[in-house]
């Protein structure tokens, strides 16, 4: 009797968990383990504890260099999870990400529609994204591939907001929707529905005001996305202080890459394969990557090609 009505669980929705509630019960399903609680909520056993980290290369650059003090932990709460305090225009290095690559190589526009407002300021107040003109009711869906953080009302003026988490190292922000259709440690593909667009919150009229983030941030989508031709301009992007001062015009030359090119390594690389690939040598790999040719390769870490 549990188990049926648990998997009807399933496919009603996710269930909101207390980590007070005592463990009733573990049950195989076709997304992994489901910790059962005893008051009938659960979670999966991979979202316990889950650190928020999806991109590692993002992760190793702030962990290793003390310099930088910010954090971006994962909390389902509150829609800017280190509370607002990283400070990225005092970013004094450069980090390179992959926007989309060889695992995650999509990106779909989370609404194709009129774009009313861009990031800058307006009417004496800072809006930190774009606007896309809908009718409350249309469908939403994610920009890239993703885990959802945060799925709920929120009080700060988004109304029903969605913020998804990349494996790219970006949060995007879904504001004034009618309707939340994802939840909480729900995995997203690109393309995916995940709401419909409304008019809550401090809205006037019903559009899709949608932010572009890292680590809190906020950054002009139009850096990412080119909203005329519905692609992204770059799979490069270089993260600078720069992307994060106020009233920041899109600095195109600055995720054009230079020439330069990044492979992600995949389970049964190494470096002569890779090598042969992009029509290189070891010894180029090593002096690209600083590293050496007895260097151990990390599935999902980058290496400069060219």
């Amino acid at each position: 009797m549990i188990k049926s009505l648990l998997y009807t669980i399933i496919v009603i929705s996710f269930a909101q968990v207390s980590s007070a509630q005592e463990v009733m019960d573990t049950i195989d399903t076709p997304n992994g383990k489901m910790v059962v609680y005893e008051n009938r909520t659960w979670e999966y056993l991979k979202d316990i504890n889950f650190d928020g980290v999806l991109n590692e290369t993002v992760h190793d650059f702030f962990s290793m260099d003390t310099t930088y003090d910010y954090v971006w932990p994962w909390d389902v709460n509150q829609c800017y999870s280190s509370n607002k305090q990283n400070d990225l225009q005092k970013l004094k290095d450069t980090l390179w990400i992959c926007v989309t690559d060889s695992l995650y190589d999509n990106f779909v526009m989370p609404f194709d529609g009129r774009i009313t407002s861009r990031y800058g300021y307006r009417r004496g107040r800072y809006h930190n994204g774009i606007d896309i003109d809908l009718q409350t009711g249309d469908s939403v869906v994610a920009a890239f591939d993703g885990k959802v953080r945060y799925a709920k009302y929120n009080d700060e003026g988004f109304g029903n907001l969605i913020v998804i988490r990349h494996y790219n190292g970006l949060e995007t922000f879904y504001a004034h929707l009618s309707e939340l259709d994802v939840v909480p440690n729900q995995e997203v593909k690109a393309g995916e529905f995940i709401g419909k667009g409304g008019n809550t919150g401090r809205s006037y009229g019903s559009h899709l005001h949608f932010e572009t983030r890292f680590y809190d941030a906020p950054m002009n989508p139009e850096e990412i996305i080119d909203f005329k031709n519905k692609c992204i301009r770059n799979e490069n992007l270089f993260i600078h202080a720069g992307l994060f001062r106020p009233g920041a015009s899109p600095s195109y030359a600055a995720i054009a890459g230079g020439g330069e090119a990044y492979y992600r390594i995949k389970s049964g690389d190494n470096l002569s394969s890779i090598a042969r690939r992009h029509k290189t040598t070891v010894g180029q790999l090593c002096r690209l990557n600083k590293i050496r040719p007895t260097t151990t390769l990390r599935v999902g870490r980058t290496l400069r090609v060219q």
